[in-house]
């Protein structure tokens, strides 16, 4: 999408521990991963590997025990946010970068209306009077098409559709124009129709502010069709990243090609899925070595003593943590 190949936001090493009286947790073990201006970035991977955790780091959103941000680099234009001042961190937080979080219902607070909890942002941030931020959350809702904003910047989140909610937020996200926005499950429970709206409309604000989307899913079909790159997350781990286009079409780490063959396809109607054995290990308890190894059918003795190194695919910079990273990527898909 965009021209400018230098990093808007970059995430280098993170790690997260939660340290509970039952031992420590490590919900992110060095992820890393670089967004640039007018870019999308997915960060894809199934429930409970790191993925929110990890945007929550991002966000300042883990200042305070149990949690602890034990290692690594948040640099938004250069500028580390893991080491400034709490009070920098919030001052940068909505304005130069801000969240759309999952459950818009949970979200926003029922107490207040809408335009009350839009207009917040214009009051405490840039010291806009009441009436004209009021009339700045009407805008918001305009431009996230939003119908009869006038009338409805005074109703109350119940009253709204999940749709409707979900734009609610996605306007609260972009109300100080920030450079980076990040989508944490932004089309779930909301049916295919209303998905291809969110993202529609997410795409058509991209074009018009050049901000960087990083977009946390678990949802294959949404990621085909948003994502310039993909970074694929399993157990608090960066496993693999590339391309959109090109991971879909050559994979190169088995759990990659365990989610792709799980999808229904057309043009494997009448066959059965393939889905991936077992389940995602518990954050307290991730198996030594290759942590996929328990379900991964290429699986052999060394993957459970030795972690795979970070291996380079190709010159566009398709990367794979994998012992066999080279041949999951040759293998034919389908």
């Amino acid at each position: 999408m965009s021209a400018d190949t230098s990093p808007l936001l970059e995430v280098d090493d993170l790690c997260v521990e939660f340290r509970t009286r039952r031992g420590t947790i490590r919900a992110v073990n060095g992820l890393s991963y670089t967004l640039r201006e007018g870019e999308t970035l997915a960060l894809l991977g199934e429930s409970g590997s790191g993925k929110s955790v990890a945007a929550q780091a991002v966000m300042g959103l883990l200042d305070t025990p149990p949690a602890h941000i034990t290692r690594g680099a948040v640099r938004l234009r250069g500028e580390d946010l893991l080491s400034v001042p709490p009070e920098r961190h919030r001052a940068v937080r909505g304005t130069r970068i801000s969240m759309v979080f999952q459950d818009a219902l949970t979200a926003l607070n029922p107490v207040l209306t809408v335009g009350d909890q839009l207009s917040e942002m214009f009051r405490v941030h840039r010291g806009t009077g009441r009436k004209a931020a009021l009339a700045r959350a009407v805008a918001l809702m305009d431009r996230v098409r939003i119908p009869a904003a006038a009338r409805r910047v005074h109703d109350y989140p119940h009253q709204f559709s999940g749709g409707m909610r979900q734009r609610v937020m996605i306007a609260m996200a972009l109300a100080l124009d920030p450079e980076v926005v990040i989508a944490d499950e932004p089309t779930t429970a909301l049916d295919v129709t209303v998905q291809a709206q969110i993202m529609r409309l997410l795409e058509q604000l991209q074009d018009e502010t050049r901000m960087g989307l990083l977009l946390i899913t678990h949802d294959l079909g949404v990621v085909a069709e948003a994502a310039d790159r993909i970074t694929v997350m399993y157990a608090g781990r960066t496993v693999e990243s590339a391309r959109a286009e090109d991971l879909y079409t050559r994979p190169g780490h088995p759990y990659t090609r365990g989610l792709l063959d799980s999808v229904p396809r057309l043009d494997r109607m009448g066959k059965p899925l393939v889905p991936i054995s077992g389940a995602p290990p518990l954050p307290s308890s991730v198996p030594t070595g290759c942590a996929f190894h328990p379900r991964c059918p290429r699986a052999e003795p060394r993957c459970a003593g030795e972690a795979p190194p970070y291996q380079t695919l190709s010159p566009a910079g398709h990367r794979s943590a994998c012992h066999f990273a080279e041949e999951v990527h040759r293998a034919p898909v389908g």
